[in-house]
């Protein structure tokens, strides 16, 4: 699915319909340049439990976690991981679980550690805008495709991106 975003705030009720359509779990993965909208994208998704505060992308300290309206969500950002390795010592394997929603940005830091996504998002810079690839890598990700795909706004979205109703 391709979607054209024309600013922060598409970018933001995107993350709103996003977070709604996980259901409060799976692993996505977020990839795109520095300033690509990772983080605003986030943002957006914790706004779908109940979160109105800021949210900063958490370099130096690996994971931020977040307990919202009875979902727990962690919010990695791998950018500044020497070592795959050092996901182990953060207790990663138990953030990681089936039962909890994690945001990670820069998931090829962690190649080779982390488990397999549910859902692969790619941002990219168009303009002032903003380009987004979701990838569906797994049943609960083409689910989670599935019930964004009846999201009002991303018929708007969709054809800005030039596939139009029939696009997946």
């Amino acid at each position: 699915m391709r979607l054209r975003l024309d600013d922060e705030a598409s970018q933001v009720a995107l993350g709103e319909c996003l977070g709604r359509a996980l259901g409060g779990r799976g692993r996505v993965h977020l990839e795109g340049e520095l300033g690509a909208g990772k983080t605003t994208l986030t943002r957006g998704v914790l706004r779908a439990y109940g979160h109105r505060g800021a949210v900063k992308s958490p370099t130096y300290t690996l994971v931020e976690p977040y307990t919202l309206d009875g979902v727990r969500i962690y919010h990695f950002d791998l950018y500044r991981l020497g070592d795959p390795e050092e996901l182990e010592f953060i207790g990663g394997r138990d953030l990681l679980g089936d039962d909890a929603l994690s945001l990670i940005e820069w998931p090829g830091r962690g190649e080779g550690w982390l488990p397999p996504p549910d859902l692969c998002v790619t941002l990219r810079v168009l303009g002032t805008g903003r380009e987004a690839r979701l990838e569906a890598l797994s049943d609960h990700g083409h689910a989670v495709l599935a019930r964004l795909a009846e999201e009002p706004r991303l018929a708007t979205w969709r054809a800005r991106a030039g596939e139009g109703e029939a696009g997946a």
